[in-house]
């Protein structure tokens, strides 16, 4: 079974059927230009979009966790409740399904541990927050994750949790949805389900294959 065969057995549905995975939503992410990037946002973060238009909106994210190891396995944002009747690999600007070989995949290399969903208004945000930051702290500067994600994920007790929505500019209502990758670094691809009318039902992101 391919991977898009597998992504397709267990995420077509409104619920995952598998023993191995605990899912749960997690909350909503703000996209507001239809336009989404996938990246390690401390090591990939100037990541092109995908070329598929998303819709702009709240939308419910959902998180499949590996049982076994309590590791992320997959990485879901929501846009509709339609039935899906197709599944593609995501791709970006120059990137041709028929390039690749068999079993190679299209996706972000990861090399924090920490992926993430957000839109490119909130990529230019983040950018723009670590240039100022930057800017400001000058050799006092520690990195952004330091300086902004750390908090998100630790307090002074310790862990808070494996993902967080982060939002990275006052003025602008794009959020980030940031999250640990699997067993840590690697290449992963993301998956987009279509309805009929071939607008977009979904977009999965795989850090581990559960078959």
């Amino acid at each position: 079974m391919t991977h898009i065969e597998n992504i397709q057995k267990l995420f077509s549905k409104d619920f995952v059927e598998s023993p191995l995975l605990e899912s749960f939503e997690v909350g909503k992410i703000y996209l507001s230009s239809g336009k989404i990037v996938t990246c390690d946002p401390l090591i990939t973060n100037d990541m092109l979009p995908f070329t598929t238009e998303f819709p702009k909106g709240d939308f419910s994210v959902m998180i499949h966790k590996e049982r076994e190891s309590n590791c992320v396995a997959y990485a879901e944002i929501i846009f509709s409740n339609s039935e899906i009747k197709e599944w593609k690999m995501a791709t970006t600007a120059g990137q041709n399904i028929k390039d690749l070989a068999k079993e190679e995949v299209f996706g972000y290399p990861v090399e924090s541990g920490m992926g993430c969903f957000m839109d490119v208004d909130t990529q230019n945000s983040l950018n723009e927050l670590e240039q100022r930051l930057y800017q400001n702290k000058g050799g006092d500067f520690m990195g952004i994750y330091e300086e902004f994600f750390h908090d998100y994920f630790f307090d002074e007790n310790g862990a808070i949790d494996q993902y967080a929505f982060l939002k990275p500019a006052k003025e602008h209502p794009g959020t980030i949805f940031a999250f640990e990758t699997g067993y840590g670094e690697g290449f992963y691809a993301s998956y987009i389900a279509y309805n009929k009318d071939q607008q977009p039902v979904k977009i999965i992101t795989e850090f581990i294959e559960i078959s």
